[in-house]
């Protein structure tokens, strides 16, 4: 079956259906703009403006500290972990001016799994802010890490007078702790040394970022994203939504997910100014996208949500919003009924994966439809197929959505089986098995519907239950677990446990204790919320377990619920 192209009808005017784009290092845009913008906003920071100037300027010293001082080289990579902030962004170009590779992490990631990044990507150094050190200190101590460059919040952001307007979260103002352990350098300190750089050569083909993403078997895996993949990325974004110099945007979503890592590429390529928070508020956040006049803004479900009902307590002049945008989560049609109203804008949705390097599909700004992934954008091909045979499938033919694209990962770190198994070759093309079950209609809009593999999906954080029964199974009063989705109001879905407990541990281990260890043991977004003792599980005769029953049970139980709520 050819390439789908009746969605061209609906294609944006003057945007190409194909990008040609150079064979560059991630970072090259970064002192472009220094030089035509020195002075300009690049990043506002809780009332702390840092220009596009200081950004370059702090990157290229710390590419060049992190090279002398910490031998980083070529091919290394570098764990960046730590809350949004100028700081993310200086080091995050920094590790590719460097020819180095990001592993960027979650912040809410345990000791256990920065061990496990640590080790599985190989990375000796890390790039962090001074509340987790503590995290990071075992690895230094038994040397597993080599070195650590650590800052503070504070010695780039903005004052309470500053933002007189909103709370500024007390990490964020804490001064720097003194400290003189001889594997950890000082951030700014790095930066004032100014220490040239060597000269760079990665770009194109070479990597660029190790994005870790939950599984469907054992830990998380690292998705290898290449400087093509993140070079053709912001180029689609910045010719699909013609966004301006002046196009304020507030970001909300972790640098560390691909989504947000994305945005700040696409911003910093456009010169254009964003508006930073370290933890999601939505009273601050509120306060922002009017006094800053923020003109794109985009969020998960929960974040939306959040917002809308600030407003509806106290309505505020949000006139200059060109764009909401909206991923990760499904929008709920009256929540995007809310915002035509409050906003006269029309929610514009997309949809990716770690492994597409952000979005795959995006709805056209002019023509988007509601609770739609969106159509295949800038060289891209999106099909549906039967998960069983293969055999591609027609308009409203519900099936497994594949995709192909110019920004697909390269692969998964150290694991050529995992990687051959995410792939199938149609058409000579090589497409990528998404697990998620969709369908296109006549236009070639997508939709997705359910998921073929096991993913949770709480806030827009995937969850993959079999890492987390992996975790369960740490507990020394385990002897059986098994993780499903169950609703939540304001989460969209949340985890829950079965367990079955050892016959020593079965009168005195409760739920409350088992959720209490998950949260010390994986990041709370994984961490069960719901654990429910059960003398046994559904298995079939070869004594696997029949996770569809519990599924399926806990979906009746939810909609009861939800009836008589």
């Amino acid at each position: 079956m050819p390439q789908l192209t009746r969605h061209h009808a609906h294609w944006p005017a003057g945007v190409p259906h194909t990008l040609d784009v150079p064979e560059r290092n991630i970072f090259d845009h970064l002192p472009q703009r220094a030089e035509l913008h020195p002075e300009r906003t690049a990043i506002d920071y809780y009332g702390r403006h840092t220009t596009y100037r200081t950004l370059h300027d702090g990157a290229v010293a710390l590419a060049g500290y992190l090279q002398q001082h910490l031998e980083v080289r070529r091919g290394d990579r570098v764990l960046l972990v730590m809350q949004p902030c100028p700081q993310f962004v200086m080091a995050y170009y920094a590790i590719l001016r460097c020819d180095a590779a990001v592993v960027a992490l979650s912040p809410m990631s345990t000791d256990a799994e920065l061990r496990y990044y640590a080790s599985d990507s190989g990375a000796r150094v890390a790039v962090t802010m001074q509340d987790f050190l503590p995290r990071l200190q075992p690895l230094l101590d038994d040397g597993a890490l080599e070195g650590v460059v650590v800052g503070a919040y504070s010695e780039l952001a903005g004052r309470p007078q500053d933002v007189p307007f909103m709370t500024i979260p007390d990490f964020v103002l804490a001064p720097r702790e003194p400290g003189n352990h001889p594997l950890v350098h000082d951030f700014m300190g790095a930066l004032a040394a100014d220490i040239a750089p060597l000269p760079s050569s990665a770009r194109g083909a070479d990597l660029a970022v190790i994005a870790y993403t939950s599984g469907t078997t054992g830990k998380a895996k690292g998705a290898m994203m290449s400087h093509r993949a993140f070079v053709q990325t912001l180029n689609q974004r910045i010719a699909w939504m013609g966004f301006g110099e002046d196009d304020t945007e507030l970001t909300c979503m972790p640098l560390n997910h691909m989504g947000g890592m994305a945005m700040m590429n696409v911003l910093l390529a456009g010169g254009r100014t964003q508006v930073q928070l370290s933890r999601w508020d939505a009273g601050a956040a509120v306060e922002l996208l009017e006094r800053r006049r923020v003109r794109v803004w985009g969020g998960v479900t929960p974040m939306i949500v959040e917002v809308l009902a600030h407003l509806a307590e106290k309505p505020r002049d949000l006139s200059s919003l060109r764009y909401v945008l909206g991923g990760a989560t499904p929008i709920p049609q009256a929540v995007a009924d809310e915002i035509k109203q409050r906003f006269g804008l029309t929610l514009i949705e997309s949809y990716g994966m770690t492994e597409t390097c952000s979005a795959s599909h995006v709805n056209p700004p002019h023509a988007p439809r509601r609770q739609c992934a969106g159509v295949p954008w800038i060289d891209s091909d999106a099909r549906v197929i039967d998960p069983v045979s293969g055999a591609e499938l027609g308009p409203r033919e519900h099936g497994e959505i594949i995709l192909h694209t110019k920004t697909l990962f390269d692969g998964y770190w150290n694991m050529p089986h995992a990687t051959a198994e995410a792939f199938i070759e149609i058409d000579g093309k090589r497409f990528l098995r998404s697990g998620d079950i969709g369908y296109h209609d006549e236009d070639g809009y997508f939709y997705v519907v359910d998921r073929l593999k096991r993913m949770i999906n709480a806030s827009g954080l995937k969850v993959w239950p079999s890492e987390v029964e992996s975790w369960m199974y740490g507990h020394p009063a385990v002897q059986e677990a098994c993780v499903i989705a169950a609703a939540d109001s304001r989460r969209g879905e949340t985890v829950k446990a079965f367990v079955v407990l050892r016959p020593e541990a079965r009168a005195t281990v409760t739920p409350e204790q088992l959720i209490e260890w998950a949260r010390d043991t994986m990041a709370a977004y994984k961490a069960p919320r719901l654990v429910e003792i059960v003398d046994s599980l559904p298995k079939t005769p070869t004594g696997k377990v029949l996770w569809r029953v519990l599924q399926q049970a806990q979906n009746e139980q939810d909609q009861a619920l939800a009836r008589t709520a």
